[in-house]
């Protein structure tokens, strides 16, 4: 389904690449993992989710009374009537899910209707997507992830809450790490991740891209798998070439 996404919105895609240096299959990716491609964009009023949780759930309140008033606003910016939108339990709108601030922040208007439509307008949601990333440091043609296996006994230890690029690669493989470190300087910046498996540990590294996905969804196994899907939607597409958009679902 991925694979017959990118190649319908090819030229959007593309266009989002010129503009912003972000892969689309990332792209395409992000919208897979949070809505099915568009498809499941949540069924909630945004307007009642967000006062719920901005008045009657303590342990988040600031951040969600945040929200809520970016969302007042929005409906005033980008002509949202505020009693029919529908999104999240969280509050979260669109094909992209972006929360309200995010929304305002980051929503560009790709369709050049001077709206930035995040809810029907496939323009808009794409180049939304990728501004995001490339608002938070992107590097275009970067790496994202590499296998990695450890020496036994290296002096280190893979924390799954850690988000920071907080190793180089010089400095992961002198403690017993091994990689392909993607033709980058030994001095970039990485972070070991654990990637357990059914059959025990695994690990990867991730490069400053995978740190950029991350800010989408602060968790190490969101940003891996929304990367797997990426490869494999590419690959997929990759592979059908000229073929049909209903032979592409088919292989």
């Amino acid at each position: 389904e991925g694979a017959r996404f990118l190649l319908e919105h090819r030229k959007r895609l593309d266009k989002a690449h010129r503009e912003t240096g972000v892969a689309p299959e990332y792209i395409v990716a992000i919208i897979g993992v949070e809505t099915f491609y568009g498809r499941i964009t949540g069924k909630h009023r945004v307007l009642d989710a967000l006062a719920t949780l901005a008045f009657d759930y303590p342990p988040r309140q600031d951040f969600f009374r945040s929200e809520l008033a970016h969302f007042m606003q929005l409906t005033r910016e980008e002509d949202v009537d505020p009693l029919t939108a529908l999104g999240s339990y969280a509050g979260a709108m669109g094909a992209g899910q972006f929360m309200p601030s995010s929304y305002r922040a980051y929503a560009v208007d790709g369709s050049n209707d001077s709206r930035r439509n995040l809810f029907a307008d496939w323009d808009d949601v794409i180049a939304s997507v990728a501004n995001y990333f490339k608002k938070h440091g992107w590097v275009a043609d970067g790496p994202v992830l590499s296998d990695a296996v450890l020496q036994p006994d290296a002096p280190i230890v893979a924390d799954p809450g850690n988000l920071k690029l907080n190793e180089t690669i010089a400095g992961l493989k002198s403690k017993g790490v091994d990689f392909d470190n993607a033709k980058q300087p030994e001095t970039t910046p990485v972070l070991l991740i654990p990637a357990e498996q059914e059959n025990g540990p695994s690990y990867r590294v991730g490069f400053k891209n995978f740190e950029v996905i991350t800010r989408y969804n602060r968790s190490v196994r969101y940003a891996m798998a929304v990367h797997d899907l990426a490869t494999t939607i590419a690959e997929r597409a990759d592979r059908a070439g000229g073929a049909t958009l209903d032979k592409v679902a088919a292989r």
